[in-house]
């Protein structure tokens, strides 16, 4: 059987297993987890593929965020993109990504390969998909249930950063990542980051996890070739090599600005010396919000008429960080947290000041949730377990000045409420 061949069965049992996924609403890494057992070489089939290779990104938090920004500065540049843009990170869902894309051979028509991956598979499919360029974003407190300390996740990240071929990328403001020790590396090191001042001016800084093990809590101060120098709403300012490149994020925040100076880097050594920091500057200056974060989507099916802009978290620093990045109080807010975070008790860890008040609390931790809005003296309107009826109530009240709802949701809620708005797994909206 030849190699083009061999794979034909595998990818069509995929491609049907999607098929019937999708139908039914969900279940977007089961096709992968399918075509992984049907051909457990398919995966390490996908490397060779791409001319300019594969591109790793890891990190507590912004995964998804950076991916799409590598992968929007890269189509600008005239790169062919193959990503997994709703955020399956898993080795199933990234064979799922791949079986979007792929023709029934085993082949994807794209240049290069873009991949969030989750830190505890990160080494392992290294191995299997021989990764350029590996981004390192940052070590948060996140999944202790699953990781149980933040030191586990930052060694998954530098394990995985040895497989790195051409470049890693990693950032010098974070504890761990910034004593990445370049005599363990195939590739040599650049780092990313904010300036001093940037950083100050946000209420709670980078919230990365401070190290418990080194002696030294903090990060390595390292020169860092990509730097974002400053900060207003959605225009940020990144120092590359000491040229200056403005640049209009997709959503506010400086967690995202963050993630911008990672891709703008992350992309330099895709391209060496084919980038060009105008066409960088009009990736972004085109590029859509991520899946879920910072999407606008109407309310109703009036396209002219209220929307709701999604502000996706995951853990205690994201959703404080978007917090930090409110332009204003919430005018109409719902909160939302599902039986898929476990454990919510680093709530209690979040200065949730900035709101004055929440219209509906919603999904299976509704309750809790509520109880640590009490705690913390915020009126609280409706609580209401059920998301689909706390849309209804979302809907029925009257329309806000701004005509824009915020909408804090975990990532299970997330795809619940697009769907429920009207807009499937990979429709993204743009503002």
């Amino acid at each position: 059987m030849t190699f083009r061949a061999k794979y034909v069965p595998a990818v069509a049992v995929g491609k049907l297993a999607r098929f019937a996924t999708r139908l039914r609403g969900g279940g977007s890494a089961f096709p992968g987890y399918v075509a992984n057992r049907l051909a457990p070489t398919l995966l390490s089939s996908i490397a060779a593929q791409f001319p300019a290779g594969v591109v790793f990104v890891l990190g507590s938090n912004g995964k998804t965020t950076t991916t799409h920004m590598i992968s929007e500065v890269l189509r600008a540049h005239g790169l062919r993109v193959f990503t997994n843009p709703t955020g399956a990170n898993l080795p199933q869902g990234v064979t799922s990504a791949f079986l979007a894309d792929a023709t029934l051979f085993g082949r994807v028509r794209a240049d290069v390969a873009v991949l969030e991956v989750d830190e505890g598979y990160a080494a392992d499919l290294a191995d299997i998909l021989s990764p350029r360029v590996i981004v390192a974003l940052n070590v948060q407190v996140d999944q202790l249930y699953r990781f149980y300390e933040t030191e586990r996740v930052a060694d998954m990240m530098l394990d995985a950063a040895t497989r790195a071929s051409v470049r890693v990328v990693t950032n010098r403001d974070d504890p761990y990542l910034s004593k990445i020790d370049p005599s363990t590396l195939r590739a040599p090191v650049s780092f990313f980051g904010a300036s001093d001042e940037v950083v100050a001016a946000s209420a709670h800084g980078l919230n990365n996890a401070a190290d418990t093990r080194s002696g030294t809590a903090q990060a390595i101060r390292h020169e860092a070739e990509s730097e974002v120098t400053a900060v207003s709403g959605r225009e940020v300012e990144i120092s590359l090599e000491g040229r200056s490149i403005p640049v209009r994020l997709p959503a506010r925040g400086l967690h995202y600005a963050v993630d911008a100076a990672a891709a703008v880097s992350a992309a330099r050594h895709v391209l060496g010396d084919a980038f060009r920091p105008e066409a960088a500057q009009a990736g972004f200056a085109a590029m859509a919000p991520a899946y879920g974060r910072g999407e606008v989507i109407p309310l109703r099916r009036d396209p002219a008429g209220e929307l709701v802009e999604f502000v996706m978290f995951k853990n205690g620093p994201s959703l404080q960080l978007n917090i930090d990045a409110l332009d204003g109080t919430p005018e109409r807010l719902l909160f939302a947290i599902d039986e898929g975070t476990p454990d919510i008790s680093w709530l209690y860890d979040v200065d949730l000041s900035a709101f004055d008040h929440v219209d509906v609390i919603t999904g299976e931790k509704a309750h809790q949730i509520a109880t640590r809005f009490a705690y913390a003296g915020i009126p609280i309107g409706v609580v209401e377990p059920d998301l689909e009826k706390a849309v209804e109530i979302m809907r029925s009240f009257p329309v806000t000045a701004s005509g824009r709802q915020n909408w804090f949701v975990n990532y299970e809620l997330m795809m619940i409420g697009r769907r429920v708005l009207g807009h499937g797994d990979q429709e993204i909206a743009r503002r």
